[in-house]
């Protein structure tokens, strides 16, 4: 098969796989609720019992209290990512809040906020 047939029909299947995806629903980020967010989290951390659940306005972020600690969970796209929060900065954005950890492996967070969740978020992260 010549090199251009099969380059477009690669082409071809990646981009009608990827419009199958999003016209079925399956491109649009998580909507987290305490329950959903409970069980991500048990998915994550199953040794951890979680006693408190905060959700963002959007339902895209969670804080996620535990005995061992705190943890930060949130959408990226259908799934989910979850992350102790131990050694962390709280960075100002436009937008809300930016998390940045201290471990190359993790990335930072955009955590969208209005300004009455950035007052309750923060005496959240402070007082953990």
């Amino acid at each position: 098969m010549p090199l251009e047939i099969l380059l477009v029909l690669v082409g071809g299947g990646i981009g009608g796989i990827t419009l199958l995806l999003h016209l079925t629903g399956k491109s649009r980020q998580r909507v987290l609720t305490p329950g959903s967010a409970r069980s991500e989290w048990a998915r994550h951390a199953p040794d951890d019992t979680v006693t408190d659940v905060t959700l963002t306005h959007d339902g895209h972020v969670a804080l996620i209290r535990t005995p061992a600690g705190v943890g930060l969970l949130w959408a990226f796209g259908a799934d989910t990512v979850a992350r102790p929060l131990q050694d962390f900065d709280w960075l100002d954005h436009p937008r809300g809040v930016r998390i940045q950890f201290h471990d190359f492996g993790a990335p930072g967070v955009v955590i969208r906020l209005d300004d009455l969740e950035r007052k309750h978020w923060r005496h959240l992260l402070e007082t953990a």
